[in-house]
């Protein structure tokens, strides 16, 4: 649930393909979007109780997520220039700082933006996520008496 709610607040924050989002989640990370995948892909691996599920997701991670951050960034640092080169000095790639980033351009959630963003088709795929964890544990008699 963290990692939902994590990609929901960056969703609803982020102002895609018209200004540099420096606001909410993006203070402390420049992809809060793809860290609150990452935690909710910890707590499947957790959930699953597999330890090469882990191992799988993080390498899957790792291959995937880290060249598109990578080619985000260049793609952000020639759309906005010295704008972008001072944020990126500042906040990091994915894990959090402890300070946030502040210029006093701040953009506030924006439920609009979240649906503009279509960040409910996360939400809905977590449910269908949590469902079947339920199903698995009902099958295996850990919940509802079994």
């Amino acid at each position: 649930m963290p990692g939902i709610l994590l990609r929901a607040w960056a969703a609803g924050t982020l102002e895609k393909n018209w200004r540099l989002t420096i606001a909410g989640p993006y203070a402390f990370t420049r992809n809060p979007l793809y860290l609150g995948s990452f935690v909710v892909g910890l707590g499947a691996s957790a959930a699953a109780a597999l330890p090469w599920f882990a191992v799988v997701f993080l390498a899957f991670f790792a291959w995937m997520y880290l060249p598109a951050m990578r080619s985000e960034a260049q793609s952000l640092e020639e759309a906005f220039g010295d704008e972008y080169v001072r944020y990126g000095e500042r906040v990091p790639l994915l894990f959090p700082c402890r300070a946030p980033y502040r210029t006093g351009d701040e953009t506030s959630f924006s439920i609009r933006r979240y649906a503009r963003n279509k960040e409910y088709e996360a939400l809905l795929g977590a449910v269908a996520g949590f469902a079947v964890l339920v199903v698995k544990a009902a099958y295996l008699g850990l919940i509802f008496g079994g």
